[in-house]
This record gives C-alpha cells, sequence and structure tokens, in this order.
C-alpha cells in the first residue's frame, strides 16, 4: 500500500475482502524474467521455449544494438523461474547466451520507467491488429549484412510457397528475414535461403517454428501490408427529408340560385 493512501486500515476482526486479498497474494507472488541473446532468431526461439514450459507471459523484447536483445516474460515467482532456466537453456544450445535474470516482486517505480509493464502487450495488440499470415509456421534467417539478407529472402520466396512476413535489424550488421508458411515449406526455403546468405556473405543464426503460441504471435515485427485492420464504420449524417408539395384538390363548382331580394322583403311586412 503507498503511503500516499489516507484510507483507514481494515479492523483485525474483521475480514478482507477476497479481491483484495487476491490481488495483494498476486502483487506478491509476481516476478519478472529477463534472457538475453546476441541473435534475434535466438531470441525467439528461447522465448518461444519460455512460453511453452511454463505459465508467463510474453512482454516483448527489448533491443540495445550491437546484436544484444531481451526477450521479457512475467508471472509468479515459480513460473518465471522456470521459464528463465528453460529459455536460458535453449540460448546455450545456439551458443548465443548473454545472461538472464529474475526478478521477484519487481517494484512500480521499475515498471514505470523500463518497458516491463504488463500493460503493455495490451497495447501492442490492439495497435497491431490481425494479420493474414498468422496461425502460420515461421522461419528466421539472420545475416551479417543487408545483402545477404535480402538475397536469402528472394531464394526462400523462390524455393519454396512461402510469404516474407518483415525484417528485423539488431545492429552489429545483423539483420532476420522472418518468413511464415507451412512447415515443409518452411524448412525447404530455410535451406535455400542458408545456401544463399552464405555464398553472398555471413550465415549468422536459423530458425524454425512450428506452431505458435498467440503471446508470441503478437510480439514479432509483421509489415504493414499483411494487416487486416478493420475498416472505420461510416459517419451517419442527417437525411433531410423534403416534404411533398400538397396538391391542390379541386371542389366541384356550386350552382349559383338568384334570390330575389325585394320580393321576400314584402312578404315579409305586416298586413
Amino acid at each position: 500500500m503507498s503511503q500516499l493512501d489516507k484510507r483507514k486500515p481494515i479492523s483485525p476482526s474483521k475480514p478482507a475482502p477476497r479481491r483484495q486479498v487476491k490481488s495483494k497474494r498476486l502483487a506478491q507472488d509476481s516476478a519478472l524474467g529477463l534472457v538475453s541473446t546476441t541473435s534475434f532468431p535466438a531470441i525467439v526461439g528461447t522465448a518461444d521455449m519460455m512460453l511453452k514450459s511454463a505459465e508467463v507471459t510474453l512482454v516483448g523484447y527489448e533491443k540495445i544494438g550491437g546484436g544484444h536483445c531481451t526477450a521479457i516474460v512475467r508471472g509468479n515467482i515459480a513460473d518465471v523461474r522456470l521459464a528463465v532456466e528453460e529459455g536460458a537453456r535453449t540460448a546455450e544450445q545456439f551458443g548465443q547466451l548473454v545472461s538472464k535474470l529474475v526478478i521477484a516482486r519487481p517494484m512500480p517505480n521499475l515498471e514505470a520507467i523500463f518497458p516491463i509493464g504488463s500493460r503493455l502487450v495490451e497495447i501492442a495488440q490492439n495497435q497491431k491488429g490481425y494479420s493474414r499470415l498468422s496461425n502460420m509456421s515461421i522461419g528466421l534467417l539472420e545475416t551479417r549484412g543487408f545483402p545477404a539478407m535480402v538475397g536469402a529472402a528472394d531464394a526462400m520466396m523462390k524455393s519454396a510457397d512461402v510469404q516474407l512476413a518483415s525484417y528485423e535489424t539488431i545492429g552489429d550488421g545483423l539483420c532476420t528475414a522472418i518468413i511464415r508458411g507451412s512447415v515443409a515449406n518452411v524448412a525447404v526455403a530455410i535451406e535455400a535461403g542458408m545456401a544463399e546468405a552464405e555464398r553472398i556473405g555471413e550465415l549468422h543464426a536459423v530458425m524454425i517454428i512450428p506452431r505458435l503460441l498467440e503471446d508470441l504471435e503478437h510480439t514479432l515485427p509483421v509489415a504493414s501490408c499483411w494487416l487486416d485492420k478493420p475498416e472505420p464504420l461510416p459517419m451517419l449524417m442527417p437525411n433531410t427529408v423534403r416534404e411533398k408539395q400538397r396538391e391542390l384538390v379541386a371542389l366541384p363548382e356550386l350552382e349559383k340560385t338568384a334570390i330575389p331580394m325585394r320580393k321576400k322583403a314584402e312578404e315579409d311586412l305586416p298586413l
């Protein structure tokens, strides 16, 4: 509870509301996990393993240049510890692990300054929209040098039925082409892209993920041409209806009858 909170504390004799007890327990059990690598395909594979090994939420990635990128997850302390250990083990298998960290019960000031708040996930999902490439397998091919990455992307699309979703740069000359398609097509395309990247320049890392979880799907870059954003509703303007001019109905002409006023007046005089 903040020092600025002036509300009266709950009496010990009265049980605390369930909602308050639950939120307090979640705050005490929450934790933050970070795993850092020097490759974008490696960090995506690491994040995928972290999500599939424990009940954690992927907040996103932080790229600080020089090829260093960090996957950030949130959850309870036990799940975050397990996810970080599995993610670090995966990064070690790639030979790309730099560091790992678990912070239990992070301070609110830490979440306000660093991009580690869970609210960022909701904002990213709302801004991103739905992609036509969702629910497809993903392949990542990282090179050192832009020409090698462009040549590899061209070779991958010409060798199999895959789509170039986007590309990512993380500094130190490292850039990654991201393709989507079926598992078989992605595997064939990655093989062709590896050969072309080695012919042109330097191949740094590759990664194939057959099935993406929703959290990982929303954090990966996708070109704007693949996004299906809902079209805005048309603006409703008041429709002024013109009143029809009333038609005049012609009435039948009455017959005119002449009444002799003088004769009638003489008949009315008394005798």
